[in-house]
């Protein structure tokens, strides 16, 4: 769904900003490019007052650019403009109407039915599961149904293509509406004197590691260099379940027995420095395995038991809840992805605007939210003319957002009921986020509240600047090249700049 070819005629108040703008960039900006042998042309920027009014510098403003992870401001505005600062998520455990408990056995299918929450961890799901056991229940003897249908489709993760090298590394994990933990295996790893010890921290019943990593003599800051993929496999003997060892059970069914209730091998494999300690949080186990074994083992932990596997499904409307757990809200929800640039729970708000919306039209959850961005653009005179958008969070190649778009965002931002919510969840320069560490006894220390984003071929900066004259400034910068992260500093050197008061 998009908006009418007119639409992409209208013209936005910043455009007569151009005419009286700053074209040549200060001479620290320029100088920062020269040093990182980058082309000055590879950058895009406006700098322009944050009530509105003319802007004081352009170049190439209104060209599309990759802005990487700076295109989570997009998500994260219009998600708190569109659902509302109070927005929560509900995840829900259900029984069957069919269930019966006897005492503390409860017999009969269960639903864990996912509602989209970015920030589901183990501890929440464990809250769960200890709600159940106050209300008396032990022994669960039954199937557990996992319930992903609030987004569609239901698991993007399979068959998707990589992003690149590193498909098990967090920030390339690929949501879903009951993704408990980010799917996250957490492997601590230490070598002391002449041994390598592993241990797995995440409650995985029946689940172990086998180490065969050997010495290197990389320092501990490389230790990654030699780390190999995990390899995983199933350790249950089918002799030990039936319907896995009976040829007429389907192939699917015994496929889904022996992932689901079969104990697991993750075998290390690769070099590992000498006197280094470090751990590894990686997306490694199918998530159905994941789920079973982490229930599994968080059941037998409170002192229960499960005769039962997890399968696919949906919950039927007659299923009685038996405990909910309802996330944050969402104005809290977007302090660690715009602070800590979450790509998963960028991807999980951005499919909730798709998913929230009451004009879907047959349409993907992605579908849905990419058109209600461009609506709510258009109510805000802000031209779509050149955005590209594929998941909201930045981790793409194909999206493109022009420095004048995303200063017209600001612009809105800054004018929004919920200002205070959006700006609180910015990196303030050398304080907190992606931008802990920059510009750190410089002028715009701790006057900035600035969205950083990086790529192998693109560097990003957007977000709002108080100069020492006390004028609030919006400062968008962009640097598409294959050497871009050499330029990053003249991105630091500009906003020093407007917080220095040379507008």
């Amino acid at each position: 769904m998009r908006l009418t070819p007119a639409s992409l005629f209208f013209v936005i108040p910043l455009l007569p900003a151009f005419v009286f703008a700053q074209t040549s960039l200060p001479p620290a900006v320029e100088a920062a490019f020269n040093k990182a042998n980058v082309p000055v042309q590879a950058l895009s920027a406006i700098v322009i007052p944050a009530t509105g009014g003319a802007a004081i510098l352009t170049q190439a403003a209104d060209r599309p650019m990759n802005p990487a992870s700076a295109m989570k401001l997009v998500t994260t505005l219009i998600g708190l403009e569109e659902l509302g600062p109070n927005f929560r998520w509900k995840t829900q455990i259900l029984a069957d109407k069919a269930a019966k408990k006897i005492n503390d056995s409860l017999t009969g299918t269960l639903y864990l039915r996912g509602g989209g929450e970015p920030n589901l961890t183990i501890e929440k799901l464990g809250s769960m599961l200890r709600n159940l056991r106050n209300q008396g229940l032990r022994r669960l003897r039954g199937d557990i149904i996992l319930d992903r249908s609030y987004f569609q489709p239901e698991r993007p993760d399979i068959g998707a293509p990589q992003f690149d090298e590193y498909p098990d590394a967090y920030y390339n994990v690929i949501p879903d509406a009951l993704l408990v933990n980010s799917n996250l295996s957490s492997i601590s790893l230490e070598s002391t004197g002449d041994k390598i010890e592993a241990r797995l921290n995440t409650p995985l019943d029946k689940v172990k590691i086998t180490n065969h990593l050997h010495f290197n003599e990389l320092p501990c800051s490389a230790w990654e260099t030699e780390w190999l993929p995990p390899v995983i496999e199933n350790t249950r003997n089918v002799a030990d379940d039936p319907e896995i060892s009976n040829p007429n059970t389907p192939s699917s069914k015994r496929s889904e027995r022996q992932t689901t209730r079969g104990g697991l091998e993750i075998t290390l494999n690769g070099g590992f420095p000498k006197r280094c300690k470090i751990t590894n949080n990686i997306n490694i186990l199918d998530r159905n395995q994941y789920l079973a074994h982490l229930i599994r083992a968080l059941w037998q932990e409170m002192g229960g038991t499960w005769q039962g596997e997890v399968r696919d499904g949906k919950t039927p409307a007659s299923a009685t809840v038996l405990t909910e757990r309802v996330s944050e809200p969402l104005a809290d929800i977007l302090r660690p992805i715009n602070k800590q640039s979450d790509n998963v729970m960028a991807r999980m708000l951005y499919l909730t605007l798709g998913t929230e919306s009451t004009n879907k039209q047959g349409m993907s959850n992605l579908q849905v939210a990419e058109a209600r961005i461009r609506q709510w653009m258009f109510r805000q005179g802000i031209n779509d003319a050149g955005l590209v958008l594929e998941n909201g969070s930045g981790l793409s190649r194909m999206e493109r957002i022009s420095p004048l778009q995303m200063a017209g965002l600001l612009q809105a931002g800054a004018r929004s009921n919920w200002y205070a919510e959006f700006a609180s969840s910015l990196p303030v320069a050398a304080m907190d986020g992606t931008m802990r560490r920059r510009l750190k006894g410089g002028p715009a220390e701790l006057r900035a509240r600035i969205k950083t984003g990086t790529l192998k071929d693109a560097v990003a900066i957007a977000g709002y600047v108080r100069d020492i004259n006390e004028q609030q400034w919006v400062v968008v910068a962009m640097i598409n090249h294959e050497e871009a992260v050499k330029a990053k500093a003249a991105l630091d050197e500009l906003i020093n700049w407007v917080a220095a008061g040379k507008p």
